[in-house]
């Protein structure tokens, strides 16, 4: 996977510049998500939520939770904890105010931290999730590497991430609106030169479909398992330890 940085032209890590687009971006996240996606990312995220509740989790770790949209979408679950993290202080501080607004802080916690040296025990955690942040991990196999060690031997895993349509005339909309339409507005609302131009680059370099399943088999996981959303926008992934 070819490494892609939001500020090609500035000196740091991919692991520091993501911490610091998203620390630009955090006061508009929610609402040009929501909006560039039409929406349908909430769909996506009641999907995760459906596939984790049925294992019937009791803990549930959310890696690069961000504001905390899939964290509060999984605490329709009985009986479960969770704790989000996140590399951006600014996208937690978000996230705080959301689920205290909501009234989850006894079930969602967030913290501070790096997905590629996760603070937890081995084995600590029944379900993990990640809605498209696999992406921005400066080493995916390292990051993966993490979730495999820190979730319970039986324990599931699903991640969310943006792949790309393969069918016409799908595939061809998709791409002029995410390589023209998403940036600009995305510049012209966060006022970040670089944000919303990382983002299609990023799913361009990422190893989707096929190639992120074989990965999840080579670092151990039993049955990896990909489910094409929205005609292919995205993909869930499914698999056990």
């Amino acid at each position: 996977m070819a490494e892609v940085k939001p500020y090609a032209s500035k000196e740091g890590s991919k692991k520091q510049q993501v911490a610091e687009m998203f620390d630009n971006i955090s006061a508009r996240y929610d609402f040009l998500n929501h909006f560039l996606s039409m929406g349908i990312d909430k769909g996506w995220r009641r999907k995760v939520v459906r596939m984790i509740g049925a294992k019937n989790p009791s803990t549930i770790l959310d890696i690069a939770t961000g504001t905390g949209d899939l964290a509060i979408a999984l605490s329709k679950i009985p009986n479960t904890q969770i704790t989000g993290l996140d590399l951006s202080a600014g996208m937690l501080k978000v996230g705080e105010e959301k689920i205290e607004k909501k009234g989850l802080t006894s079930q969602i916690s967030l913290q501070q931290g790096d997905s590629e040296n996760l603070p937890f025990e081995d084995n600590s955690f029944d379900a993990i999730t990640v809605a498209f942040g696999v992406r921005n991990f400066e080493n995916l196999e390292k990051g993966l590497s993490e979730i495999h060690r820190v979730v319970k031997p039986g324990g599931t895993i699903a991640v969310l991430e943006f792949s790309q349509p393969t069918g016409f005339p799908f595939k061809q909309v998709y791409r002029f609106y995410f390589k023209y339409i998403l940036p600009t507005i995305g510049r012209l609302v966060s006022k970040d030169e670089s944000a919303y131009t990382y983002l299609p680059e990023s799913v361009d370099a990422f190893p989707y479909g096929d190639r992120f399943v074989q990965i999840l088999n080579k670092l151990g996981f039993k049955k990896p398992v990909a489910k094409e959303v929205t005609f292919g926008v995205a993909t869930i992934y499914t698999a056990t330890k």
